[in-house]
């Protein structure tokens, strides 16, 4: 049954000769958003926060979401899982209320990874959730209901890259040790693609965006290679002209897409190493992070990032204007992990306090500091102070301020205002994780 997941190549010619076309980079600019796309945009970027899952058969080896890549195990021998998964768990409601209750305002959800196993009711390969699997339920299905009902937009992941079929022309990347046979065929594996994004946007409802991976596994090769992405960007929008396109291919944006993604590292930031791109002024712009140091369910990944830290990452990305992505691995029988339900519990705790002071807001009149970051909402500044050893604070703030207040309760901040800025002044060193000041601007 294995070798029915995996088509046969042919046509290495063609392939030759898509690889001498021109690529992206050198396409001509001619993709002009809709109006529906512009406000679905602003809504984006109004949102602030969202939730990504990493979900497939490789939560049943419990090492990570490249565990085919890492392990050096062959493809066939990977496949095998698929008859065992059965998460007799999974409860998207359960999920979307636990998501929509951290404050999170859509969920990213990985409908196929860069192991091609798909998680969706896909009539383009047998390899998927409903052929392959005992469990035969549309996850994707169950879960784009949930986020309906709840109010919650949902997002598709989809890799651009595939370590199992013959017909991916493989490349510099990854996937040279899963034991495929083909040399790849562009025609076959661009019409594969291009059906599944069609079924994704035409059985799940709306969808809030695709979210690319992989583009970055062709971006070494010695002959430019081209990935149609225009051709596929025109696609998606013919469907759904307000889905909103996001690519993680690390480097400048491409005509066609509506944000820009940053991997592990807030805009303008490469301490990663993965986002050494400028930072796009005209699209709304999105980091991803994870909660411990793994996408996948991990069990040997223990190291979760604390409340603190999750509050302050979220808080530094909305200062820079950015959205927070951040990841949950859930477990093979379909639960979310408890600590991450636990860092989702502390994020709702934060912002169901201090929302006001992150949605619907774009990065404030003074660039990120020591102490912290500003984020503005019309004629309220807020200044989120994160680390600060002294009892006042001085911003070089050219707005004139009329009123300063602790976000928190509202109480008066004593403040001085000359050309050199504006000085807070506080009777103790503020304590809080995000101890917001709320200043109302002319």
């Amino acid at each position: 049954m294995i070798r029915h997941f995996f088509k046969k190549s042919t046509g290495t010619l063609l392939l030759a000769a898509v690889l001498l076309l021109p690529t992206n980079l050198e396409a001509q600019k001619t993709y002009e958003p809709t109006p529906g796309n512009l406000k679905a945009r602003q809504d984006f970027a109004n949102s602030k926060f969202g939730v990504f899952i990493h979900w497939g058969i490789y939560s049943m080896f419990a090492q990570g979401e490249w565990f085919l890549e890492t392990s050096g195990l062959k493809r066939d021998e990977y496949a095998k899982a698929a008859s065992g998964f059965y998460p007799s768990r999974f409860d998207a409601r359960a999920w979307v209320k636990a998501i929509k209750q951290s404050g999170a305002k859509y969920i990213c959800f990985t409908t196929r990874h860069h192991d091609g196993f798909s998680m969706f009711n896909t009539k383009q390969s047998s390899y998927n959730i409903i052929d392959a699997t005992p469990f035969k339920r549309d996850i994707v299905k169950e879960l784009a209901d949930a986020c309906h009902a709840e109010g919650i937009k949902i997002h598709f992941y989809y890799s651009h890259l595939d370590w199992t079929r013959d017909d991916y022309p493989i490349g510099g990347g990854s996937g040279h040790r899963s034991g495929r046979t083909g040399k790849g065929n562009w025609a076959s594996y661009s019409k594969f693609m291009n059906a599944q994004l069609t079924e994704l946007l035409t059985n799940y409802g709306e969808v809030g965006a695709i979210w690319f991976d992989g583009w970055w596994d062709h971006r070494g090769d010695s002959i430019p290679f081209d990935w149609h992405l225009e051709e596929q960007y025109k696609l998606i929008h013919s469907l759904q002209p307000s889905c909103l396109i996001g690519n993680n291919h690390h480097v400048d944006p491409f005509d066609g897409e509506d944000f820009q993604l940053f991997e592990r590292d807030l805009p303008g930031e490469n301490k990663a190493g993965y986002s050494g791109q400028a930072v796009d002024k005209h699209l709304p712009l999105e980091t991803c992070e994870t909660m411990n140091g793994s996408w996948g369910y991990n069990a040997t990944d223990q190291k979760f990032k604390t409340p603190k830290e999750l509050i302050h990452y979220l808080v530094k990305a909305a200062g820079k204007g950015a959205n927070l992505l951040l990841n949950v691995g859930p477990q093979p029988n379909g639960e979310i992990p408890m600590q991450s339900l636990m860092g989702l519990k502390a994020m709702g705790e934060w912002t169901s306090k201090y929302g006001a002071t992150i949605y619907g807001t774009k990065a404030g009149d003074i660039p990120a500091s020591a102490w912290g970051v500003t984020t503005r909402n019309g004629n309220k500044l807020y200044v989120h102070i994160l680390s600060l050893d002294t009892t006042s604070l001085t911003l070089p703030l050219t707005a004139k301020v009329k009123k300063a207040i602790c976000f928190a309760d509202k109480s008066k901040v004593q403040f001085k205002q000359t050309k050199q800025g504006v000085t807070l002044s506080f009777t103790a060193k503020p304590q809080e994780i995000d101890y917001v000041v709320e200043l109302t601007t002319k």
